[in-house]
């Protein structure tokens, strides 16, 4: 970790910083990285961390409150293998990652924004797609969550139509079946459906690893 870096409570705080990965944290060679992208109060990212030591875990939120409830969660469960990032989401993958960097990225219950004026709000767009594949490497998985049927469909349509995607099989995610976001224990008490995806990113002719 870079001495340097300007950290609040061991956060990495990199709103509106022109900043790369490599410019505050160096990461462990060989380590499989994945990143939980909107990780709210961290009850996935927690659990992905402990369960899996060998693994580097980035959990990532614009909500610093949020952040340090994930951090103290982290300490109790003595996972030293996780890096909190307070950043807005295109930033974070339209910038700050290298590509080709992770193995996964899981983006678990975002926002739906049902309300037609509010749907430019929405995460997972098609300019996001392409950086969701710039960052995972060729064959990494990404993964998807989502209570709202509506959403489910356009995010569905979003990620083929993209063709930089092909479905994965159900067992990539077996690692991590149990672990649930707050929200989707919240949804699913309720007796709502969250439902999982999983895609394999392909190579993209657009561009090249570098």
């Amino acid at each position: 970790m870079d001495k340097n870096a300007k950290t609040l409570e061991d956060i990495f705080i990199l709103n509106d910083k022109d900043l790369l990965l490599a410019d505050f944290l160096t990461l462990p060679e060989g380590k499989d990285v994945e990143l939980d992208l909107g990780c709210g109060k961290g009850g996935f990212a927690v659990a992905l961390a402990q369960s899996h030591p060998e693994r580097i875990i980035l959990a990532a939120d614009v909500m610093l409150g949020r952040l340090r409830k994930v951090r103290k969660k982290l300490n109790r469960a003595q996972a030293g293998n996780a890096y909190l990032l307070r950043v807005e989401a295109r930033h974070l993958l339209g910038r700050i990652l290298p590509d080709r960097s992770l193995a996964r990225i899981h983006i678990l219950c975002p926002d739906p924004w049902p309300k037609l004026r509010h749907r430019g709000h929405r995460l997972l767009c098609a300019d996001f797609m392409m950086s969701i594949n710039r960052v995972l490497r060729e064959e990494g998985i990404f993964h998807f969550s989502t209570d709202d049927p509506e959403y489910r469909d356009a995010v569905v349509r979003q990620v083929m139509d993209s063709e930089l995607f092909a479905p994965a099989p159900a067992s990539v995610l077996d690692d991590v079946r149990d672990f649930k976001t707050e929200f989707e224990r919240d949804w699913l008490a309720q007796g709502k459906t969250v439902t999982h995806f999983a895609w394999r990113a392909l190579k993209n002719p657009f561009h090249g690893a570098h």
